[in-house]
């Protein structure tokens, strides 16, 4: 009777791991990365013409979703596409004034107190994302490498000094398709990011002593995932 009994047991025990494994292995097979991001960058300009510079802290905020979809068995290499939402600013000495067309005037003097332009962006984030993640690790090491393509859906310059403030709102002369090369790198919660834009912010244009704006964009910071 005994002898049943521990059979009986030994089989309950065995059924009751086996569906535990087997509830593991179906965890892994559906495992993916989808996250939110959010990512907070200072925002350098490069390719400047001459005389230019950038003056206080220029920052970018973005925020969005990326959907991950597993190319190997292990779900460790992936590609993720995502949407979210950009907003960049640059501090710098081009003062725009007018419109239809504007006109780019560099500032050699610092007579002024606030001087920048801002754009807003609907974004598609497209990665090659690889990691060391598991169904039940959640603290892992990440290299995602990719491209990233904002369409601009507002921008505005501000200038402000002793005498007065001149605004532009939805500057024309603005490419409304700006892409770039994104990184990030990191571990857990704590990675860094890079954004180096591949074509200028701004549209075949010219500052008034005829220097052509090519200026581009670079972003570094640090980006959080959620998921």
């Amino acid at each position: 009777m005994r002898l049943y009994f521990f059979l009986a047991l030994f089989l309950n025990c065995f059924s009751t791991l086996q569906s535990q494994v087997d509830y593991t292995i179906e965890q892994d097979s559906l495992y993916r990365e989808d996250q939110f991001y959010l990512s907070v960058t200072y925002n350098a300009l490069i390719n400047l013409p001459d005389n230019v510079s950038q003056n206080s802290f220029s920052t970018g905020i973005h925020l969005g979703a990326i959907r991950d979809f597993p190319l190997n068995k292990q779900r460790t290499i992936a590609l993720g596409l995502g949407f979210g939402y950009s907003f960049n600013s640059f501090n710098q000495n081009i003062k725009v004034s007018g419109s239809s067309p504007s006109t780019y005037t560099i500032l050699e003097d610092s007579n002024f107190s606030k001087n920048n332009f801002t754009q807003h962006f609907l974004e598609i984030p497209i990665e090659f994302r690889w990691r060391t993640s598991n169904s039940e690790r959640y603290k892992f090491w990440r290299l995602y490498t990719g491209l990233k393509m904002g369409y601009l859906i507002a921008s505005k310059s501000v200038f402000n000094d002793a005498s007065g403030s001149d605004n532009q709102k939805n500057l024309t002369d603005l490419n409304r398709l700006q892409y770039g090369l994104t990184m990030s790198v990191g571990y857990n919660t704590w990675n860094g990011y890079v954004y180096y834009g591949l074509n200028p912010l701004f549209d075949s244009v010219s500052t008034t002593d005829l220097q052509p704006i090519d200026m581009t964009a670079l972003k570094i910071g640090l980006i959080f995932y959620i998921l």
